[in-house]
């Protein structure tokens, strides 16, 4: 049998602890066997291109991954266009899992546009929805599951840290301080590779 997996995804440019604590609430509340976070390859509701690269959004996931016993998947980094949840969840359903195994968790700042989203509402019959409370975004769920439907909507509310990767690359580019906004080794990495730096300062290779 396929563990409950938490499924938590992004841009993650750069992901941060508002990610993390946001995963870690739902792992709890839920008693989740397992989350998995996916950086998107071309995020959707973005007009702009992310700034890091897939390969460095890809290993500050994995670095962030490994000091919250979670689990980092390139399983969009690896599917050409748009990064849709539907074809993600799909995804994972031809690799075992059922829709009653899966858990999105998602902040209620970007459930509150979830009638937006790729192949809305067929999205609540191919995985659970968690929604977990972020800071000013009051969480208001419409009326699911749907009868019938094996999965439903979790509204968590939790504490996560008023927290963006729009102000952690703003304040990187100013050269102020990140710490504590994001996982150490995810800091470190910034660092060394000299990401969100001004071109003139010295690109991100």
């Amino acid at each position: 049998m396929m563990p409950r997996t938490g499924i938590l995804g992004g841009t993650f440019d750069p992901i941060h602890v508002g990610h993390l604590e946001a995963a870690e609430a739902a792992r709890r509340h839920l008693q989740l066997d397992r989350v998995m976070l996916l950086p998107s390859r071309t995020p959707p509701h973005r007009s702009v291109e992310p700034r890091a690269s897939v390969y460095h959004r890809f290993a500050m996931t994995a670095l962030a991954a490994a000091e919250r016993d979670m689990l980092a998947s390139d399983l969009e980094l690896r599917r050409e266009g748009p990064s849709y949840t539907a074809l993600t969840l799909e995804a994972l359903h031809r690799e075992g899992f059922t829709p009653s195994q899966l858990f999105f968790i998602t902040g209620s700042d970007a459930f509150a546009d979830i009638s937006t989203w790729y192949d809305y509402p067929r999205l609540f019959e191919l995985s659970n929805f968690a929604v977990v409370s972020r800071p000013g975004y009051p969480i208001n769920l419409p009326h699911f599951p749907v009868t019938g439907s094996s999965t439903s909507v979790v509204a968590i509310d939790a504490n996560t840290p008023d927290v963006s990767s729009t102000e952690i690359r703003r304040r990187v580019g100013a050269g102020e301080s990140i710490q504590g906004l994001v996982a150490a080794s995810v800091a470190s990495h910034i660092e060394r590779h000299r990401l969100y730096v001004p071109a003139e300062v010295g690109a991100a290779r």
